[in-house]
């Protein structure tokens, strides 16, 4: 039976509670045009107790946004439109969230954007991360031959930037913080349980119909509801089906308890926090140990040609991963043992080149994140980008204005499409040094197959890049 787990953009979802209709019964637009006088606060409260001194509100723009999607994409998007002085709303199809999920990575360039957003208790959503996520600053990545085990490049990480800093985490615990810090402390109305019937747009408004009939509108509609999105067919003018990369994914998070019972496996939870991969043809096989050792998580990525019609993401099997360790390293299969077999997920890998074009013909409609350019594994920069995304179209709403919503959104796609195509080919080339490694050139220089951390990826200010262009790009797409 296929499991649908799709879990919306950010493949992570949470426990929700009676918040699920806006705010202390704030729909916000239900049959008609949301506006800026209840999206940003509960009972007249605005963000202004959140922020404090340290963010202060931007002005007003009088710019509503609907954004349907609450995965990374769609709460970044909401929180920095927020910061921008925009009206909010989200939508999210799932009614009762749990925390679902397995690893997440988020470079320094999502750091950067993490360290940003401050919170009610004056701390940083950075400092809610950091204790869940793993601290490889003394192991590093460890990098073994699939047949021997044997460790051919021990990949030391990079000093760490207080202000750019990486995480690597459970995304549904990454996940919940974001979005209890959306709903909870900047009180932006999240509508849970909401399947989107079609989008739609005139020259003054674009909104969403939903099953039930209901029709919402804004000035802008950003879909961040992944790559099945129906904003696509808006976008594109035709329908675009999802299709196989010809790369599955198992994957799971577990507890110690069986490791620590093997002597041949305890070694991986009793020394805190580890990072390994073994690399072989066609397959790549990566296990963590996080918090202290008291968690444990793995992926292996190999060929798969599966139909995705239906669903992408199905029970996995331990049998069926046995199969893939046929002359690979026992201790690989050693390791999976230890995995409760309802914990497993086989997930087919859906990727392509990024679409031709993100934004609808009326320009009040756009995409973002996985709906616009779905990402490998490999590039560990998906989720990432779609932060990234939110960025930037926040900032250029806000420098376009209410009169020039089709300026704003075209200026977005000017501004992050070469970036995003560049960052997602880096997926794709270092699954292929991987998989199809040269083992006598490896042996002659191990750095060959190290994991790439290029700065002009892990570098870039999204918000400081966007400031920095917007003027030219507006003048150029308007």
């Amino acid at each position: 039976m296929a499991v649908d787990n799709q879990v919306s953009a950010g493949e992570a979802i949470i426990s929700a509670d009676s918040h699920t209709n806006g705010l202390n019964g704030h729909s916000n637009g239900v049959n008609g045009h949301f506006d800026n006088s209840h999206t940003n606060g509960v009972n007249g409260h605005t963000n202004g107790h959140t922020n404090g001194e340290l963010h202060p509100e931007k002005p007003k723009t009088g710019i509503s946004v609907i954004i349907v999607g609450a995965g990374f994409g769609g709460l970044c998007a909401a929180i920095e439109s927020h910061r921008q002085g925009h009206s909010v709303q989200l939508f999210e199809s799932f009614s009762e969230l749990k925390i679902l999920g397995d690893i997440i990575s988020f470079g320094a360039n999502a750091g950067r954007i993490f360290r940003r957003w401050h919170t009610s208790s004056g701390d940083r959503i950075s400092d809610r991360l950091r204790p869940l996520s793993i601290d490889l600053s003394s192991y590093g990545f460890n990098i073994h031959k699939f047949d021997t085990g044997e460790i051919v490049l021990n990949s030391k990480n990079p000093p760490a930037d207080p202000e750019a800093p990486v995480f690597n985490g459970h995304r549904g615990e990454f996940h919940s913080i974001l979005f209890h810090y959306v709903k909870d402390e900047l009180c932006i109305p999240v509508r849970l349980g909401c399947r989107i019937q079609k989008y739609f747009e005139t020259e003054s408004e674009a909104g969403i119909e939903l099953e039930t009939g209901e029709k919402f509108t804004a000035d802008v509609v950003i879909g961040a509801d992944g790559v099945r999105s129906k904003a696509r067919e808006l976008v594109l003018g035709y329908v675009d089906k999802p299709k196989s990369s010809g790369y599955a994914v198992y994957r799971t998070w577990f507890d110690n308890s069986g490791m620590m019972a093997d002597p041949e496996t305890k070694q991986f939870c009793e020394n805190g926090d580890t990072f390994k991969g073994w690399i072989g043809p066609e397959v790549h096989f990566l296990f963590s140990t996080i918090k202290g050792g008291t968690d444990c998580c793995w992926v292996l990525t190999h060929r798969d040609d599966a139909d995705i019609e239906e669903s992408w993401s199905f029970p996995g099997k331990l049998d069926d991963v046995y199969k893939v360790f046929e002359g690979w390293d026992p201790m690989c299969k050693r390791i999976v043992s230890k995995t409760p077999e309802d914990k497993l997920v086989d997930w087919k890998i859906v990727y392509r080149d990024p679409l031709p074009r993100w934004v609808s013909d009326g320009g009040r409609t756009m995409l973002l994140g996985d709906s616009a350019h779905p990402f490998l594994p490999t590039s560990a920069q998906g989720a990432t980008q779609a932060m990234e995304d939110g960025v930037t179209i926040a900032i250029c709403l806000r420098e376009a204005g209410k009169g020039n919503i089709g300026g704003a959104t075209r200026a977005f796609q000017e501004i992050r499409y070469e970036r995003v195509k560049g960052v997602q080919k880096t997926g794709e080339t270092t699954r292929d040094m991987w998989h199809k490694a040269d083992w006598d050139k490896v042996k002659e220089d191990p750095k060959s197959i190290a994991f790439p951390r290029d700065e002009w990826i892990h570098g870039h200010d999204a918000e400081a890049h966007a400031e920095s262009v917007i003027g030219e790009t507006l003048a150029k797409v308007s």
